[in-house]
């Protein structure tokens, strides 16, 4: 099973039917102690820095997601989740949860098109995204299927610009920015993963069979001095992921 935080910011939803679509099992959740027993973690997100990041603080949960990457559970962060997992952004002049080195930055009004036009912002429909030669990037499970420079769907005025170890992809929007971006069982999207079509859906089976081979394998840990009753219950709402090969899909043993 993949849980998909829930914590008001957005597209949760969307990321569930796109799991469902492939047979995938998940779980839509803001309760520690539901996301504990499940192999991985999606952190999804659209929105305002500034209120996802209060809303996490005011419910406990950014200590949860700290605890959870601590603890070595892998996570896969989607548009917004990507950006506040660094140490701050320029939207609402705000610290983030620090999960990675790095910041997020608004894109400048004055950057120009390959061809000269002027950018809009938002950067919004889709564009390539890259694979750099960087460790990262090679060590990267995410991308095993998915022609190079494949297009996935965009919708964001702000990118991260993590530490030059933490970036996997790239894409061009007037200037070359970080879209994809982590380490190994910490990864992020500034693309809209569930937005993208045959590609966007490859990606999330990539990562539910990493999670799953890893939770096989007795990697997985609890989450080291949690102390789950201070998040209080949150509510869930139930639901599959397709996975056309197979890991992570319905019927499989779940830890």
């Amino acid at each position: 099973m993949i849980a998909i935080l829930d914590y008001g910011a957005g597209n949760q939803t969307s990321v569930r039917r796109a799991l469902d679509s492939q047979g995938l099992e998940s779980v839509v959740t803001a309760d520690p102690h539901l996301m504990l027993q499940a192999e991985g973690l999606i952190f999804p997100g659209v929105g305002a820095a500034g209120q996802a990041m209060r809303h996490l603080r005011s419910s406990g949960l950014d200590t949860f997601l700290r605890e959870w990457v601590a603890a070595s559970r892998p996570m896969l962060g989607v548009c917004l989740g990507s950006q506040i997992m660094l140490e701050y952004s320029e939207e609402n002049d705000m610290t983030c949860l620090g999960l990675l080195p790095g910041k997020t930055r608004l894109f400048d009004a004055a950057l120009r098109e390959e061809d000269g036009s002027p950018i809009a912002i938002p950067h919004m429909g889709w564009n390539g995204v890259r694979l750099e030669d960087t460790e990262a990037a090679r060590a990267c499970p995410l991308f095993d299927g998915i022609a190079p420079n494949t297009e996935f769907y965009f919708v964001h005025s702000y990118y991260t610009e993590p530490a030059p170890e933490n970036v996997i992809a790239s894409t061009f929007y007037g200037q070359r920015f970080c879209s994809v971006l982590g380490r190994e069982g910490l990864w992020a999207t500034q693309f809209h993963t569930e937005k993208s079509g045959p590609a966007g859906l490859r990606l999330l089976r990539n990562f539910c069979a990493w999670c799953h081979n890893k939770a096989a394998s007795g990697q997985d840990n609890a989450a080291s001095g949690h102390n789950k009753a201070a998040f209080g219950q949150g509510k869930a709402h139930s639901g599959k992921v397709a996975g056309a090969d197979g890991s992570c899909a319905k019927g499989a043993a779940h830890a």
